[in-house]
């Protein structure tokens, strides 16, 4: 980590999780990092998940260091994708925030689907769209409040960058996608804009853009300069491929976290909602599609607890990459089975099928042959994963840079790049966190200028 004596002006990005907060500031040009801040959610922060966001969106700012604070010239925040809160005209919270995994908008799936088109990301139990409805269906009676009251829809990223500059009602295209904005058109569909909450709907602007200058009260209260302004944001997952650096078309991230998330960056929009792919405008002139598949970590974690998953991957690697983790030997072997790991019947992509059965069978005996069939199936998940990316139009896949804990596994790195066929690297940086920085910075057109 880099701290500078005397820093000119830095960019500060925070990265709200599901399990905490993340803030790294960070110098523009080269993209050093001059400080960072990391707290967890303890989950006893006050009477509401707002007011713990709140507390912890302050304590992250004041965390760093006192030279650093002063320094910062643009903030940005990313959120859950999807996570929502019907707020009053002022931004004060009506109710608990709706998670980004919280399905109950499902009660009314007929109704949504009904109104918003089957290609559009808002057509989902899931969806901030649903979240929205479910409240205008139970909380507020079936109808949506007079305009007049002033009722707000807003994401996670949204409320709290409003905390930051106290203008009602701002969003960014990515976190709006799943509310239905039309990142196409670069507005509300006309499906959308005519129902009785489009009133509540926030101004989408580009990520990045500027949504003004930090309120004074607060600047004198974080230590922040009275020039430092706030810029539209974006979603975690998204802030995670800003922090890998692509800028290409073809380039690609992999997360291997608890699922298999892939993301590639296309000179067009991909979509398919029979298996869950869509695409976020990434810029003026390309795309970020993706898909997400329920294999991943989270099995991996159930099928070898504790600490049997590092060491048998040591044993693997001991035995197939004995002169470098970068440089086999000859191709890998195929393994004893086509596996397809699941923690319950059901799959998202490639393939859509709520049914599909989780298949381990045969097991070997030898519990590292077991490892590396596992392995090798969650390899042959994510080829097929670009493969109907690609399919679909996407730019032929040129590289993949990974995030998260499988990032560092090289047996299966190994067995990745041995499937896709493409260089498979870690990503330099994986803090979304440091995605989010750079957005301050720069905005999305610098990162996605073309050759």
């Amino acid at each position: 980590m880099v701290i500078y004596e005397t820093p000119k002006s830095l960019s500060l990005g925070i990265d709200f999780g599901t399990s905490g907060v993340r803030a790294i500031a960070v110098e523009p040009t080269t993209g050093a990092i001059a400080g960072i801040a990391r707290l967890s959610f303890d989950g006893d922060r006050g009477p509401s998940l707002a007011t713990a966001w709140r507390s912890l969106l302050f304590e992250a700012i004041t965390a760093l260091d006192l030279d650093v604070r002063r320094a910062v010239g643009a903030i940005a925040i990313d959120g859950t994708s999807g996570t929502l809160l019907l707020c009053d005209r002022g931004g004060t919270p009506l109710d608990e925030p709706i998670l980004y995994n919280d399905d109950r908008g499902g009660e009314f799936l007929g109704q949504i689907r009904a109104i918003a088109p089957a290609s559009s990301p808002a057509a989902s139990a899931s969806s901030a769209f649903a979240r929205a409805w479910w409240w205008r269906q139970t909380r507020l009676g079936g109808a949506w409040p007079n305009p007049a009251e002033g009722l707000q829809l807003l994401h996670q990223a949204d409320w709290l960058a409003g905390i930051l500059h106290g203008q009602p009602r701002r969003s960014d295209y990515h976190n709006a996608l799943k509310l239905g904005y039309d990142p196409v058109a670069l507005a509300y569909p006309d499906w959308l804009a005519g129902l009785d909450l489009a009133p509540a709907l926030p101004q989408v602007m580009a990520p990045g853009d500027d949504m003004g200058p930090i309120l004074p009260e607060l600047a004198r209260s974080l230590d922040l300069s009275p020039t430092c302004r706030i810029k539209a944001g974006t979603t975690d997952s998204i802030a995670a491929f800003l922090a890998a650096g692509c800028d290409r078309p073809g380039q690609a991230v992999t997360s291997l976290g608890s699922s298999l998330a892939l993301k590639l960056l296309s000179r067009r929009p991909l979509q398919d909602q029979a298996t869950g792919v869509y695409s976020h405008r990434f810029g003026p002139d390309l795309w970020l599609a993706g898909g997400a598949s329920n294999t991943g970590g989270a099995v991996l974690r159930h099928l070898f607890p504790g600490d049997e998953l590092d060491q048998l991957t040591a044993q693997l690697t001991a035995q197939f990459l004995q002169l470098s983790p970068k440089t086999l030997p000859g191709p890998l072997p195929e393994p004893i089975a086509p596996y397809y790991p699941l923690l319950k019947p059901g799959e998202r992509f490639p393939v859509n099928d709520p049914h599909l059965p989780p298949n381990l069978e045969p097991r070997p005996r030898d519990r590292a042959t077991f490892l590396y069939g596992v392995l090798a199936a969650i390899a042959r998940i994510e080829g097929e994963g670009y493969g109907k990316l690609m399919a679909l139009g996407g730019d032929p896949l040129t590289e993949v840079r990974s995030a998260g804990g499988g990032a560092d596994n090289p047996i299966q790195t190994a067995l990745r790049a041995q499937r896709l066929g493409v260089p498979v690297t870690r990503s330099p940086q994986t803090e979304a966190a440091y995605g989010t920085a750079r957005l301050a910075a720069h905005g999305l057109c610098p990162i996605t200028r073309q050759p």
